[in-house]
């Protein structure tokens, strides 16, 4: 609906050649929306905030091998160290000798296979080409991974031990189709188009940030030590990393 106009106009032609749309939601609804809850069955926490910390990496890197875009400065680089120093800082909840009693699990298979299609869609975003705006492109993105999650959302529907959609839960779809669904995505790749995909993936360092806050702000969960520091030391990476 917010974006019924300018589909509209250029729906069409951006119709004839489905296949960018298709990899987009593949890659951002399909594999980074549905298979991350799926790994989230058999691993932990932990394991899935270490492996999902190498998205930006991956983003930096090869949107300056392939994209030609500017290469990050050896200070924007030292900001990308830092923040990703932050961000594992919290994720370890500041024991770093955690790394080494991990066990990994088939879980963690599928987290990674999540953070390098993370790496793609954002790669994608970049590089194709298309007349819509930045609400247009992702209703086209969005209805292409509906389209793909389609058959198992009906099998799930179906089966027996699926839970029942009750009210509330409802809700919590919609708010979460509303604010990370189209918001999120939306913001994302405004940025991509002002700063470049290189620069903005370093911003996905917050998450864990926000988490924590979020969960201090709703659910009552205290802040420890090791926010802080991880804070101390994301949010000046993500200024140096961004900063032109």
């Amino acid at each position: 609906m917010l974006a019924r106009a300018e589909l509209r106009e250029h729906g069409r032609e951006c119709l004839r050649r489905p296949l960018p749309y298709l990899l987009l939601g593949f890659c951002g609804m399909f594999v980074c929306g549905a298979l991350f809850y799926k790994a989230g069955r058999t691993t932990q926490a932990i394991n899935m905030g270490l492996i999902y910390a190498t998205s930006p990496i991956l983003i930096t890197l090869a949107s300056t091998w392939l994209l030609d875009e500017r290469r990050l400065s050896a200070l924007q680089w030292l900001g990308v160290l830092l923040s990703l120093w932050g961000v594992l800082h919290v994720v370890t909840a500041g024991h770093w000798m955690r790394i080494t009693d991990i066990v990994w699990v088939e879980g963690d298979f599928w987290v990674m296979l999540c953070a390098v299609s993370w790496a793609a869609y954002a790669l994608l975003l970049r590089h194709v080409a298309t007349a819509l705006g930045d609400m247009g492109r992702l209703a086209l993105i969005n209805f292409a991974g509906s389209l793909l999650l389609l058959p198992f959302a009906v099998s799930e529907w179906f089966d027996p031990v699926t839970p029942e959609l009750t009210w509330q839960a409802l809700a919590l779809v919609v708010v979460a189709a509303l604010i990370p669904g189209i918001g999120s995505y939306l913001i994302y790749g405004w940025a991509q188009r002002v700063l470049g995909a290189a620069r903005v993936s370093v911003t996905l360092y917050l998450g864990p940030l926000w988490n924590a806050l979020m969960a201090w702000l709703i659910l009552g969960e205290q802040l420890g030590p090791h926010h802080w520091v991880g804070a101390l030391m994301t949010l000046p990476g993500i200024y140096l990393a961004t900063r032109r």
